[in-house]
């Protein structure tokens, strides 16, 4: 899987064969997000909004609204609501301004308690208003704001005087009326332009006057996070952590599922490829000890990344595969009379696909020549962290049995190893793969039921003697 491109039926395969696994995971990220909630008590947030009146660019909204987050309104809202153990500096990061459409400025305040949310909005919003004013010059001295307006009647008075003076240079009928007339209207227009700069210049009366929009509302719900949310949102997290998990195991997997690859790593040939139905959970080996029941709980017992098996032909299709693996054996060794068969420990559907070819090599119908019979096969199982093959005794070489997608090259190439140590040759490599076999009736019992069990590391024979 390492070279596949990661599909929804990859990540459908996961939810389905790990269920277990996922769930419980997802319980406990569930339970540490109501952990989390107990850490970071819950909150409360209440907002009030403030309009500006008159025309407000977009930059001075701006300012406004770090104004109503300064420290100096912090700093009087904290004193004015006089909080036991609440200093200005812990209220600067539970407020908050942001300016909204039509120059309104909506203040937020959060506390531990609905009740101390609007408090903390509704003074924040009379201290802003209050210092604003302020700064915009509401309490300056009387004889400063009178100054423009008597600069306007000065200008006023200057413009009636021009318009005398043109009067007396006569209606223009000479050079020099025409001229002082065209002299004295520049100085008129640009009076104006003067008064028109003074006035925008000046702060409008009106931006002083803000208007609270009433009290805040008292909040009804928590702020988020809220429990609930981080309950679910720990769930979710450990979920998906889960799922990304599996993926990024399976990407970074080096077991080998390629025939090629897998008989290059065992140095032989492929004699073919043998299905064996699945198993039902009930059938499965059962381990010992805590850590075994853990993993059948959890379903890790189960092979997630591994296809669907599909659905088999029948019995008779299934057993023709197998004799036709013993007949290419007698072909290719036609002169052996025995055969070491190994098995990798743990390779379950390995162990049954030998103990069939067992069964199959016994019930050769023409051992008439001893040239032509199947060879007797005995199957070993051999740990592939410390491999260890029993030395030749009469075997003409070793037959590996296993499945594809279950070994890494390395422990193949360990396992060739151990073969050649033990003076066997690998003479063939078996795939075996797990099938879905169709419901048959009572009367048709199939002959996997007759085939003994075997266990990994014991030795089983068959064939004609």
């Amino acid at each position: 899987m390492s070279d596949d491109t990661i599909r929804l039926v990859t990540i459908g395969r996961i939810i389905s064969r790990r269920r277990r696994l996922l769930a419980v995971l997802a319980v406990v990220g569930a339970l540490v997000g109501y952990g989390a909630s107990l850490l970071f008590p819950p909150s409360y947030t209440a907002s009030a909004s403030v309009l500006l009146p008159g025309q407000w660019e977009e930059r001075e909204l701006l300012t406004q609204v770090d104004i109503a987050t300064s420290s100096t309104v912090v700093d009087r809202a904290a004193a004015t609501l006089g909080w036991t153990g609440v200093s200005g500096r812990d209220l600067r990061d539970r407020v908050s301004a942001k300016a909204a459409d039509g120059n309104i400025i909506m203040i937020s305040g959060t506390a531990d308690t609905p009740e101390r949310a609007q408090q903390l909005s509704d003074q924040m919003v009379q201290q802003f208003v209050a210092f604003a004013a302020r700064l915009v010059g509401d309490n300056t001295d009387p004889e400063a704001a009178a100054r423009p307006e008597a600069l306007r009647q000065m200008v006023v008075q200057t413009s009636r005087r021009i318009t005398e003076l043109a009067d007396a240079a006569g209606p223009g009928r000479t050079v020099e009326s025409v001229q002082t007339r065209t002299e004295l209207a520049k100085l008129r227009t640009a009076l104006q332009e003067a008064v028109k700069k003074l006035d925008q210049a000046a702060p409008a009366p009106n931006k002083a006057n803000m208007v609270v929009m009433g009290p805040a509302a008292r909040p009804v719900g928590e702020a988020p996070p809220t429990r609930t949310q981080l309950v679910v949102a720990g769930a979710l997290l450990f979920f998906l952590l889960a799922v990304i998990g599996h993926l990024t195991a399976a990407r970074m997997s080096r077991r080998l599922r390629a025939e090629p690859e897998i008989a290059a790593a065992l140095g032989s040939a492929l004699l073919g490829t043998v299905d064996v139905p699945e198993e039902r959970p009930a059938h499965r080996p059962e381990g010992h000890g805590p850590r075994a029941r853990i993993r059948r709980l959890l379903g890790l017992d189960v092979r997630w990344d591994v296809p669907t098996p599909r659905m088999s032909g029948d019995e008779t299709g299934r057993q023709i595969r197998y004799r036709r693996v013993c007949a290419r054996l007698r072909d290719q060794l036609p002169g052996a009379r025995r055969l070491l068969v190994v098995v990798p420990d743990g390779d379950e559907t390995a162990r049954r696909a030998a103990g069939q070819l067992v069964t199959e090599a016994g019930s050769d119908p023409s051992p008439a020549s001893s040239s032509r019979g199947f060879p007797v096969l005995r199957v070993v199982g051999v740990s592939v962290d410390r491999p260890m093959v029993p030395d030749r005794d009469d075997e003409s070489g070793a037959l590996v049995v296993l499945s594809a997608g279950s070994w890494t090259a390395g422990e193949l190439t360990g396992l060739a190893e151990a073969c050649a140590d033990a003076r066997h040759e690998v003479v063939g490599i078996v795939l075996a793969g797990t099938i879905r076999a169709r419901p048959t009736r009572a009367a048709d019992r199939p002959r996997d039921a007759a085939t003994p069990a075997l266990a990994v590391g014991d030795d089983a024979t068959g064939g004609s003697g």
